[in-house]
């Protein structure tokens, strides 16, 4: 059934990203409705860090605060609901979501995040997030010189040892096959005495998402503790490409520095626009979200 009311602005997306939009929009006055399908990408993720004042506390459990604070706004409101089609109208946009509802509204915000596509190497599922990780920033204190590999080669693998030997001093780039390093690469890293590791792998033992070693299709073992991965992701929600949002050589949707998207009226923030993949981040870029889909309101209305 179709909602009569046309809202302000509809929100896909019910994380971080989304909850700063909607909670700067509600202090705004303006009416939104925040939907969430309720499967972040960090569901995995037992602490999250980096974070003013919320140092160390579990993911959910920040989210959980903020939608309480978010709905104290009376004009914003919350549906855990799968959203399937939106179209543009001569005015606004209309939003279906799977049970059949369908809502109108004059903006609308994706903070729809990424999906990481996993390599088929049993054990790391298991682990992502946990102890096979994306990033430095977020957990590279609680990993802290410990027995550490990097999953990825070329370029990228030479750039990421870079960066996580800061860390530890016990490094070791896994290549999973053989490595694409330059020759100037190979003799920097091992003047670093990082170690290369081009040997298949054939599973990560872990126990219950921690790692404790990696297995090789030569049959060989060696030890690990944390192993840091770059994977391929997709976006969450292909509905921004059917409405003609462009997306990024990397594969992000194209936001200007105000969130804007290429599609006029549609707005983009956290994961699914940068590759700066942190709740900080994905808090600022909502933030921002909501302050431009305000003033664009404004000057519409005034």
């Amino acid at each position: 059934m179709e909602q009569e009311e046309k809202l302000d602005a509809i929100i896909i997306g019910g994380s971080y990203a989304g909850l700063a939009t909607g909670l700067a929009l509600g202090r705004a006055l303006r009416k939104v409705l925040i939907i969430d399908s309720g499967e972040p990408s960090n569901r995995q993720t037992p602490y999250s860090h980096n974070f003013l004042t919320q140092d160390g506390i579990p993911p959910a459990e920040i989210a959980a605060i903020a939608k309480q604070q978010v709905l104290m706004y009376g004009t914003v409101s919350f549906l855990q609901e799968r959203v399937v089609d939106a179209t543009k109208q001569a005015k606004g946009f209309k939003i279906s979501v799977q049970s059949g509802e369908s809502f109108t509204a004059k903006k609308l915000v994706f903070a729809t995040g990424i999906t990481d596509v996993m390599p088929d190497i049993p054990g790391l599922t298991e682990s992502w997030g946990k102890s096979v990780l994306h990033c430095p920033y977020c957990h590279g204190y609680e990993v802290r010189s410990q027995k550490t590999g990097i999953l990825a080669n070329g370029d990228s693998g030479y750039e990421f040892c870079s960066l996580i030997a800061h860390w530890t001093s016990d490094l070791t780039l896994y290549t999973n096959g053989s490595s694409t390093l330059t020759h100037e690469q190979t003799v920097r890293l091992h003047k670093h005495k990082i170690n290369i590791v081009e040997d298949e792998i054939y599973k990560l033992g872990q126990t219950n998402g921690y790692l404790n070693s990696i297995q090789f299709k030569t049959g060989r073992v060696e030890l690990v503790t944390a192993l840091y991965a770059r994977l391929p992701f997709q976006q969450h929600c292909d509905i921004p490409q059917l409405l003609g949002c462009e997306l990024t050589s990397d594969g992000y949707i194209k936001v200007d520095a105000a969130q804007k998207t290429s599609v006029s009226g549609v707005f983009a923030c956290g994961d699914n626009a940068t590759r700066m993949r942190t709740v900080a981040n994905a808090v600022s870029m909502g933030t921002t979200t909501g302050l431009t889909v305000n003033k664009e309101l404004i000057e519409e209305e005034f």
